[in-house]
């Protein structure tokens, strides 16, 4: 089954967000990802940063990079909900690890951890409403 008929028969709650509202959402979430995140691989090329404070954004990019081809390509619901757990835990981590050195980066991802905590919602709901 194709991604848009097999998303549209899903169950989902009342208050998901039109489809048409994600591209536009995660357009200026990649355009924040990308400076904040550009800005931390940066610091770490020129060896002010290290490898630990690295490594939560280096892997919340790659589960962020799974979500779409688990939810979509593998059309399963349970494996896309634990990957979107891993996006939003690995948000929290970045938090942790980057807050002392530059708070600018966790200011400017907060519509990241929004946005990310509500899809966690949405997904799990989504997971739920379709078990079975």
């Amino acid at each position: 089954m194709m991604e848009r008929e097999w998303y549209a028969q899903l169950i989902r709650p009342e208050w998901a967000p039109p489809a048409w509202l994600f591209g536009p959402v995660w357009t200026v979430l990649y355009t924040i990802i990308f400076i904040t995140f550009g800005w931390v691989a940066y610091k770490y090329l020129k060896k002010q940063l290290d490898f630990s404070t690295v490594l939560p954004f280096i892997l919340n990019l790659f589960f962020n990079a799974l979500f779409s081809p688990i939810q979509f390509g593998l059309q399963n619901n349970f494996l896309a909900m634990i990957d979107i757990f891993l996006v939003l835990g690995t948000i929290i981590w970045m938090f942790f690890v980057i807050w002392k050195k530059n708070k600018w980066i966790v200011y400017a991802n907060i519509p990241y951890l929004l946005w990310v905590s509500f899809a966690t919602v949405l997904q799990v709901t989504i997971t739920i409403l379709n078990w079975g």
